[in-house]
């Protein structure tokens, strides 16, 4: 018989200082880069989004997972990735730490669609 699990994250997370370092003209890439970190980790991603100085991921996270190594992972290589493109020029890196949330089912599509208007949250 194989694991069940349903745990539902919001992971939320800065740039270096907090600074606008995100570039909005490409910031749909780096939602897809992150989104192939996630896959590659066993994990579902049910949103992401952010603005020019953090990111929200709504995902959940698989049992071989430990929450500490797949946010690592996800700055890590998120980091590298944007660094080794000349779209983020003044990003430097995220911020040390990062926050996480747990939500029930019954929660689970009110932080969605929450994580989804990041943007207009912001405004």
């Amino acid at each position: 018989m194989g694991a069940y699990r349903q745990i539902f994250y919001q992971i939320i997370f800065g740039t270096k200082y907090r600074k606008p370092t995100i570039n909005k003209a490409y910031d749909e890439e780096l939602y897809k880069y992150v989104t192939g970190v996630i896959k590659n980790k066993n994990c579902t991603l049910y949103r992401i989004n952010g603005i020019e100085d953090h990111l929200h991921i709504m995902s959940d996270l698989h049992p071989s997972v430990s929450l500490s190594n797949y946010v690592k992972d996800i700055k890590v290589a998120s980091s590298l990735w944007m660094k080794q493109t000349a779209k983020f020029p003044a990003f430097e890196g995220w911020q040390d730490g990062y926050g996480a949330f747990t939500y029930s089912i019954h929660e689970k599509d009110k932080i969605i669609n929450y994580v989804k208007n990041q943007k207009e949250h912001h405004k």
